[in-house]
C-alpha cells in the first residue's frame, strides 16, 4: 500500500542529523504497466546537496515528482519533513523544471510572483518576497523585463527565483541547466553553490552530467536503468567554497572517474 505523507520534523539519521526527505521501498508503476521506479530507498538530510545521476528513463524525474507530491507512489512510503509554515502557504518544496515555463505575456516580476498569487499572499508581503528572490538570483535590474528579452540562463534564473519565493525548505531541480551552453552552465553552477551556502536549503538535483554532479554535490547517488534503483553512493569531500581550483584539481578528476565507473553498468543495460 502506498503512503505519501508529510511528516513532522522529528526524524533523524543515526548521526542525529535531521532527515528532510525519506523514500522507503518506494515504487512507481504507470497505468500502462511501465515500472518507472524502484523499489528505491533514499534519505536526504536537512541542508544537504545531493545529485541523482543516471541514464534517461531511469526514474530520476519520477523520484522528484514523488517527493514534490505531484505523483503518488504505487507502493512504499515517501516522507517529507514540514518544520515551518512559509509565506507561500506552508508547502516545503520548491521545484525548478528543465524548461523555465515562463508566462511570455507578463514581466519577470509577475512570473516570480505567481506562486504567491496562487496562495493568496497579500500584495505588500508578496512584493517584498519577490524583491528578495530577484536579489538572490541576481535579476533585480530585470524585474520589468519580459521573457522574450532574456537569455536562456536568465530565464532559468527567473524559474529559480519563482521556486525560492515561497521560501521552501527543500529545492528540487530537474536538469535545470541541461539546455544551456557550457560557459553559462558553469556560471550558474557557481551561483547555485553560492546560493546554497547562503540559504542552506536542502537541494536534490537531477542531472545527466557526471562533471556537474561531482562539482555541485556533497553526495552523488547513481541510479540503475529503469526501473531506477540506487546503485551507488559517492560522497564528494573537498574544501569549501568550491570554485575553479576544484574544477581543475586532481581530486575532482578522481571523483569524476569514480562516478563514471559506478554509472557504466547502468548505461550498458539501457537503450540509447
Amino acid at each position: 500500500m502506498a503512503d505519501s505523507t508529510a511528516s513532522a520534523d522529528t526524524d533523524s539519521d543515526p548521526a542525529g542529523r535531521t532527515v528532510a526527505v525519506s523514500l522507503r521501498n518506494a515504487t512507481k508503476v504507470y497505468d500502462n504497466g511501465v515500472v518507472a521506479l524502484g523499489p528505491i530507498d533514499l534519505e536526504v538530510r536537512r541542508g544537504e546537496f545531493v545529485s541523482l545521476l543516471g541514464p534517461s528513463g531511469c526514474g530520476k524525474s519520477t523520484a522528484l515528482r514523488l517527493i514534490a507530491g505531484l505523483s503518488l507512489p504505487s507502493s512504499g512510503t515517501v516522507r517529507v519533513a514540514r518544520p515551518t509554515v512559509t509565506a507561500g502557504g506552508g508547502h516545503p518544496v520548491g521545484f525548478v523544471f528543465q524548461e523555465p515555463t515562463l508566462m511570455p505575456w507578463t514581466t519577470v516580476r509577475e512570473n516570480v510572483r505567481l506562486p504567491l498569487k496562487l496562495a493568496h499572499v497579500p500584495s505588500s508581503t508578496a512584493k517584498a518576497r519577490v524583491d528578495e528572490a530577484l536579489v538572490q538570483v541576481g535579476l533585480s535590474e530585470f524585474a520589468n523585463a519580459y521573457p522574450r528579452e532574456l537569455s536562456g540562463g536568465m530565464k532559468m534564473r527567473v524559474s529559480l527565483a519563482r521556486a525560492l519565493v515561497t521560501d521552501p525548505d527543500i529545492l528540487l531541480m530537474d536538469e535545470p541547466f541541461a539546455a544551456l551552453d557550457e560557459i553559462t552552465r558553469f556560471r550558474l553552477n557557481n551561483d547555485l553553490l553560492a546560493l546554497w551556502r547562503s540559504l542552506r536549503k536542502t537541494v536534490i538535483f537531477v542531472t545527466h552530467s557526471v562533471f556537474e554532479s561531482v562539482y555541485l554535490s556533497q553526495r552523488v547517488l547513481v541510479m540503475t536503468a529503469r526501473p531506477g534503483r540506487i546503485a551507488a553512493e559517492i560522497g564528494v569531500e573537498t574544501s569549501e567554497p568550491r570554485g575553479e581550483d576544484f574544477r581543475t584539481s586532481a581530486d575532482y578528476a578522481g571523483y569524476c572517474r569514480k562516478v563514471s565507473n559506478a554509472l557504466a553498468p547502468a548505461y550498458s543495460g539501457s537503450p540509447a
